[in-house]
């Protein structure tokens, strides 16, 4: 039924993307998210969603007569040398060159989407409908998670869709931590409007953070803690905020069994934890690829090859300096970096690091003034709440990301895209508009103060 369902709808997608673009764009970020491959069958299954709602959109795009200037700015400069630099640590790899070029060509299209984000999108509607089908990917597959883990009294262990950019549940956990404050955005434009749409996502907030404890992952209950303390701290109504994570706490702890208790308690004791200390040492054995390939590191996934992790074990002791205590590699078992940061280090050495946390850092500082100057333009509450939002959702992924291999996130080039858009086009044209009423204004207090000539 999903199959025909599916293909029945798929001509009528097609053809509103031809319309407008934009949906296109939403439709490209939810079949990357959301796979509608692993949830049909026959046919159905064998479609490429992704590279066909993708192709359409750069297509309508490119005969498109009338193309919005861009400027990229300064995260958009930094991707496009970031991309450069990773096909060039691609070209100068020690890795397996299959494996390597498959990792930069799923970093292409991830680029590219980030691209047209920048190219496509103009207005609210746009940024509105590319959220919601963050919603109806993440959001929907956190609710399902979630509904099972309730229904089986927390017994359901919580896992991603096998083969799926979000099949590992420490990346799932860290992608539901990342969407909760888009959930409240769209709760605080939406939920006025309709109380169906109140209630739903007020639902789907409980169901992502249900989820997120369903994993069992550290790394989520991080970033989770994270949006939290955030949201706690800037909430006017703190009182009531408290009152209702008791409350959400109080119900979870029946569900919660025993053993995730003593994994969480394993935070506090991470030197004892053989886990992260197996962590540790992987990000050690990135740091000495880093030094033995300070340039261009040694390629994307080269940690992972046994050849490599070999030869860096032999050097291991070699750095005292980076503690790990008594854990040592087994050479024979290669790992992943299992860090966002340590990741790139190792994939394309400290100057690729450099421009990877410039596009972090930097595309959290300019959400936040894209807020600021909201506030002081007198500009719109959904703009200032947007802004503040999707740094809150990049705040959370440069926390969860800290444990977890998750560098070339589709949705978080996404929400870099999204801040430029704020930056270079919502914002100037926000700031013109009140300029212009502002003007209006004036003028009609001079007419009412100068009386018309007989």
């Amino acid at each position: 039924m999903r199959d025909i369902v599916l293909l029945a709808v798929l001509p009528l997608l097609i053809y509103v993307i031809l319309q407008r673009p934009f949906i296109g764009l939403g439709l490209w970020i939810w079949t990357a998210l959301f796979n509608p491959n692993g949830w049909v069958y026959g046919m159905a299954a064998t479609l490429r969603y992704n590279l066909l709602f993708a192709a359409a959109t750069i297509g309508v795009y490119l005969v498109s007569k009338r193309k919005p200037k861009v400027k990229l700015g300064n995260v958009g400069v930094l991707v496009i040398l970031f991309f450069i630099w990773t096909t060039l640590s691609s070209l100068f790899g020690i890795g397996i060159a299959d494996v390597t070029w498959d990792f930069w060509g799923r970093l292409t299209k991830v680029l590219a989407l980030f691209l047209f984000v920048i190219l496509v999108m103009e207005k609210k509607l746009h940024l509105d409908f590319f959220l919601w089908c963050l919603i109806f990917s993440v959001g929907f597959y956190a609710g399902i998670e979630g509904l099972k883990y309730i229904s089986s009294g927390g017994a359901h262990n919580i896992e991603g869709m096998a083969g799926h950019v979000l099949g590992d549940r420490n990346e799932l956990a860290l992608a539901m931590a990342m969407l909760l404050p888009i959930c409240f955005y769209l709760l605080g434009e939406y939920g006025k409007k309709s109380w169906i749409l109140k209630f739903g996502l007020l639902g789907l907030i409980v169901l992502v953070v249900t989820a997120i404890i369903g994993t069992s992952s550290r790394g989520g209950m991080v970033a989770l803690a994270s949006v939290g303390g955030y949201l706690f701290i800037k909430s006017k109504r703190k009182v009531l905020f408290a009152i209702l994570f008791v409350c959400i706490g109080s119900a979870m702890i029946g569900l919660i069994p025993a053993e995730w208790f003593s994994r969480m308690d394993t935070i506090s004791n991470a030197s004892e934890d053989g886990s992260f200390m197996g962590r540790v040492i992987a990000w050690k054995l990135s740091f000495i690829l880093a030094t033995q390939h300070p340039l261009f590191g040694g390629g994307f996934k080269a940690l992972e090859n046994g050849i490599v992790w070999y030869s860096l074990s032999q050097d291991f002791n070699l750095y005292p300096f980076f503690y790990t205590g008594t854990a040592v590699p087994n050479p024979f078992l290669s790992r992943a970096a299992h860090s966002i940061y340590f990741q790139v280090l190792g994939d394309h050495g400290f100057v690729g690091l450099l421009i990877f946390v410039s596009i972090l850092g930097l595309s959290f500082v300019n959400a936040g003034k894209v807020a600021k100057k909201t506030r002081e333009a007198n500009g719109p509450d959904w703009l200032f709440n947007l802004a503040t939002m999707v740094r809150l959702s990049i705040f959370a992924y440069a926390v969860g990301g800290a444990a977890l291999s998750f560098a070339y996130f589709d949705m978080i080039y996404a929400l870099f895209a999204i801040v430029i858009v704020l930056e270079y086009k919502i914002l100037p044209s926000v700031i013109k508009d009140q300029e212009k009423r502002e003007q209006e204004l004036l003028l009609q207090q001079k007419q009412q103060i100068i009386p018309a000539k007989p």
